[in-house]
């Protein structure tokens, strides 16, 4: 049966995916995910929070696949703000799993690394579990909040070894995620499957550039992505108040697109530094509009700094610049090297000054950045494809369930040696 889910045969194979993090269809990588699982012939469930704007309904089917939804207030407050979101998040999760009914494969994506809770019951009736990494959650927390390796610390490593050991196989974005799955989380390399997070290319379509967009300057520069506090939107805005101060270029303007919870703070940086007229803020736009603006970018950003998550993590907003052909401005971090390659100049972790150099740089030379953008799209249209995701995935998937059945046997041969003799009548 596993063979006829991989070949998109008919099956009736059920999965269910947990999701915390972000709204589904607006999660792009989860939603890839629930797509190729379809296609492959598996019946889909997610259960996720509501989005504010977008994905508001309780319940929708999409496509074919069945979405659940639950209402969730984002974090505020610090560690004890996620501590609330996340206990509301987990109750939500149980009471809609259990009408969802039984399903053989469940599907926890972190952060946060609790939804083994859940897991673990829906295991206990027969499902497989299949753990999917987006994020290192001790690194997060040591990037996000500076608290050093305290009580939360030890706690969330903690959460982390338990969802590994619960976990029957491991997705991992990268091969540094792997990396980690294998030596701290005590993995076989056998039970981890990396599965990249990719650009949805016809998502990415490129339009006529509208110079209007730049706001009558000669350049348009662009960052795309969440604005939370390892993000580093005020590196960039730092970078850009020494490419107008300290190298005297003002023939350009920025948008940042995307929203996040240090929107806010980035918006009175920006006006702090004296940016105001030239940074444009859009909040999330439409898909129509985002492409305007990279088809029209003449130089992309991605300023996330050097930290414990950051060096090791793929930024989906790279490989989405890649896709449109925009040549990328980055701080040196082992996995924008793995994901961009030539398509990005990197510059020495958090210097912003050489940052804004390299800016300087790519504005200055036309052709490098037409040069630039063409090996950006050859990469996520060729070894950084979803295809070779979608692959991935479903061996996954089949090893997971080929895991079930020897289980089975297993435990069927158990209660055989255990059956207890027919006894014989006393003569």
């Amino acid at each position: 049966m596993l063979g006829n889910a991989t070949s998109g045969a008919g099956t009736d194979r059920r999965a269910l995916i947990l999701v915390e993090n972000l709204s589904v269809p607006f999660d792009r990588r989860v939603w890839q995910e629930c797509t190729t699982l379809r296609d492959a012939g598996w019946t889909v469930d997610v259960i996720c929070p509501r989005g504010s704007k977008r994905d508001t309904e309780p319940y929708a089917e999409i496509d074919g696949v069945r979405v659940h939804r639950y209402p969730l207030r984002a974090a505020t407050g610090g560690p004890a703000g996620y501590l609330r979101e996340y206990g509301s998040a987990l109750w939500h999760t149980a009471r809609l799993a259990r009408t969802v009914g039984p399903v053989d494969v469940v599907h926890a994506c972190n952060p946060p690394d609790l939804l083994f809770l859940p897991a673990l019951w829906l295991k206990r009736r027969g499902a497989r579990f299949v753990f999917d990494q987006h994020d290192l959650v001790p690194e997060l927390y040591l990037s996000r909040f500076d608290r050093g390796k305290d009580l939360l610390y030890r706690g969330v490593c903690a959460l982390e070894r338990m969802t590994y050991r619960a976990a029957d196989v491991v997705l991992a974005t990268n091969e540094s995620y792997k990396e980690v799955a294998v030596r701290r989380g005590g993995r076989r390399p056998d039970e981890v499957f990396v599965v990249r997070s990719a650009p949805q290319i016809d998502r990415f379509p490129q339009v006529p550039a509208e110079p209007e967009l730049k706001r009558g300057k000669r350049h348009l520069l662009c960052y795309l992505g969440v604005m939370g506090p390892q993000d580093g939107v005020d590196y960039a805005l730092r970078a850009l108040a020494k490419l107008r101060d300290d190298l005297g270029r003002t023939d350009w303007h920025a948008v940042f697109v995307g929203s996040g919870d240090a929107f806010d703070a980035m918006v009175r940086l920006a006006g702090q530094l004296g940016l105001g007229d030239q940074v444009q803020f859009t909040g999330r736009i439409p898909d129509a509009d985002l492409v305007r603006y990279l088809s029209t970018a003449d130089v992309c950003l991605s300023p996330d700094p050097y930290n414990p998550l950051n060096d090791v993590s793929t930024m989906n907003k790279v490989l989405e610049y890649m896709a449109m052909g925009r040549p990328i401005v980055s701080f040196d971090l082992r996995e924008a090297r793995v994901s961009a390659g030539d398509a990005a100049l990197y510059a020495p972790a958090n210097d912003e000054g050489a940052f804004a150099g390299l800016v300087a740089l790519l504005l200055d030379d036309p052709e490098k950045r037409e040069a630039m953008g063409k090996i950006g799209q050859e990469r996520v249209s060729g070894p950084l494809s979803w295809r070779n995701s979608q692959a991935a995935l479903l061996a996954a998937y089949e090893a997971a369930c080929r895991g079930r059945a020897r289980k089975s046997v297993g435990a069927g041969a158990l209660r055989a040696r255990k059956r207890p003799a027919v006894k014989r009548p006393r003569r």
